[in-house]
């Protein structure tokens, strides 16, 4: 595959991405079919990049994070009403990078912050869940964002949230979790 010219329109740079998300003059005139890939990919710790260079405009990225959509096989798009790009997601999308607990046991309320100063309380609505590596036992923890977009939560902010875990009884099996909006959360097992 031959990689295009900078000003190519099989290659737009970041601003005339941003005019087709914003619906801007300089974006399409059409619908497109959306089998475009956009060249953009968000990294495991919430970078953006757009084709292999960190995309550094804070404003920039929260505007495409406002059109991200994830469709049912699990693939992330960038869709517009006149456009519709494939984007690589390593892991999620968002990153929770911050936790403020109020309140305590089952009236506690987890408010989320994620990379994108996006907020959302833990709760029925966004659930908190952890899977485990099978291979290594690493846990991944997650917490819903919006329409099946996912924050993977920073380990220190995981740290936190062990901290003020309880454990409870789930079946029979004791297990450690926390409480948001009257919603227990499983985290693991206690060691």
């Amino acid at each position: 595959m031959t990689k295009q010219p900078p000003n190519h329109p099989d290659n737009p740079d970041p601003s005339d991405l941003a005019a087709m998300v914003g619906g801007g003059k300089g974006g399409p005139s059409r619908i497109d079919d959306g089998d475009d890939d956009f060249g953009i990919r968000i990294a495991r710790d919430g970078t953006w990049f757009y084709q292999g260079s960190p995309i550094g405009r804070k404003p920039l990225v929260k505007l495409f994070a406002s059109v991200l959509t994830r469709d049912g096989a699990g693939d992330y798009w960038l869709e517009t009403p006149v456009e519709r790009g494939r984007i690589a997601v390593d892991d999620a999308p968002f990153t929770a990078v911050e936790v403020t607990a109020l309140g305590s046991g089952q009236d506690m309320e987890l408010t989320f912050r994620t990379n994108l100063d996006d907020e959302v309380v833990a709760g029925p609505d966004h659930p908190i869940r952890v899977e485990e590596d099978l291979a290594t036992r690493e846990p991944s923890p997650y917490v819903l964002v919006r329409d099946e977009l996912d924050a993977l939560i920073a380990r220190p902010v995981f740290y936190e949230l062990v901290e003020m875990a309880a454990e409870s009884r789930d079946g029979g099996e004791l297990v450690l979790g926390i409480w948001s909006r009257g919603e227990f959360f499983r985290l693991g097992a206690p060691e």
